[in-house]
C-alpha cells in the first residue's frame, strides 16, 4: 500500500512538472541586449517600396532613431519614438529571448504585463556586442515580406 501511494505521489510531481515547465529562455542572448539602444534603420530585403505599421503603433519608417532599453535580469525595459514628423509613442516593455531565437515582446501602456494579452515575436539575427537585428513577417498583397530592425547599442 505505502509503496503505491508513493508511486501515485511521484507520478502526480512528475506530470505537474511537465505541464507548468516554462519557455526555454536564451540567457547568453539576453544578457547580451541588455542596456540602451537605438534602430539605426528599417529595411524591407527585396521590397523597398512597401508600408509596414510596425507594432500596430506608427509606420516603420517612425522606428529609426527610436530608443530601447532592455534590462535582462528582470525582463523589463522601455521604448520611445522621438522622430519629427511622426507622433510620439512611449512604452514600458516585457521581453524575452526563447531557445529558439525569437524575441517575445509585449507593449505595456500602462497596463500590468499579465493584463495585456497580446505581444509580438521577431527573430534575433546578427548579434554582436554593438549590434543586432529584430527580423518580423509582414503580410504584403498575400505575400510575407521581411522586415529588418536594425539596432545599434548606444553608450
Amino acid at each position: 500500500m505505502k509503496k503505491s501511494i508513493v508511486l501515485l505521489l511521484l507520478s502526480v510531481f512528475a506530470l505537474g512538472c511537465k505541464s507548468s515547465q516554462a519557455t526555454k529562455l536564451d540567457m547568453k542572448s539576453e544578457v547580451a541586449v541588455k542596456g540602451n539602444w537605438e534602430i539605426a534603420s528599417v529595411s524591407y530585403p527585396g521590397s523597398e517600396y512597401i508600408k509596414v505599421t510596425s507594432f500596430d503603433i506608427a509606420d516603420s519608417k517612425c522606428f529609426v532613431g527610436s530608443t530601447w532599453k532592455f534590462v535582462s535580469n528582470n525582463n523589463k525595459g522601455q521604448m520611445a519614438l522621438t522622430k519629427s514628423n511622426c507622433a510620439a509613442f512611449s512604452s514600458d516593455i516585457t521581453w524575452f529571448i526563447n531557445k529558439e531565437g525569437n524575441m517575445v515582446i509585449k507593449f505595456l501602456n500602462g497596463e500590468k504585463a499579465k493584463r495585456v494579452t497580446g505581444g509580438y515575436v521577431l527573430r534575433v539575427a546578427n548579434q554582436t556586442g554593438t549590434s543586432f537585428q529584430l527580423i518580423d513577417k509582414a503580410n504584403v498583397g498575400g505575400n510575407t515580406a521581411e522586415v529588418v530592425y536594425q539596432f545599434q547599442k548606444v553608450n
